[in-house]
């Protein structure tokens, strides 16, 4: 049984969402890789991405994770992890990027989490 990776994109007040569900894998990846130019993301904002129907994360996945993370600091914009599933949470605690990706439970508690810029 393949659980192929579906992904679902879309525009809040606060910047994108990308909402992964399926295996995030060596295969899936550059799907998600090649999503990231696309977004509409200005700087200010935060790019949420949002694990919560991930079923499975491997290196590769960590990798697009931490690539999503450099294309929201070029934007000069934030990014969150949101709905991490435990066995993802865990690599990411392992590897430290726990330092790096602030979490949220739900993609709408981080959105209400965002911070606008001040003017």
């Amino acid at each position: 049984m393949t659980h192929e990776l579906t992904t679902h994109t879309r525009t809040t007040p606060t910047g994108a969402v990308i909402e992964l569900a399926g295996e995030l894998d060596h295969h899936s990846a550059p799907k998600v890789r090649a999503l990231l130019p696309g977004l509409a993301l200005r700087p200010g904002q935060q790019l949420i991405i949002d694990l919560g129907r991930l079923t499975f994360c491997d290196s590769s996945g960590i990798t697009v994770l931490i690539a999503a993370r450099n294309h929201a600091l070029e934007a000069q914009a934030d990014i969150a992890l949101a709905a991490v599933p435990d066995r993802v949470n865990r690599i990411i605690g392992i590897t430290g990027l726990d330092q790096v990706f602030p979490t949220h439970p739900t993609a709408h508690a981080a959105e209400a989490a965002w911070t606008p810029p001040a003017s």
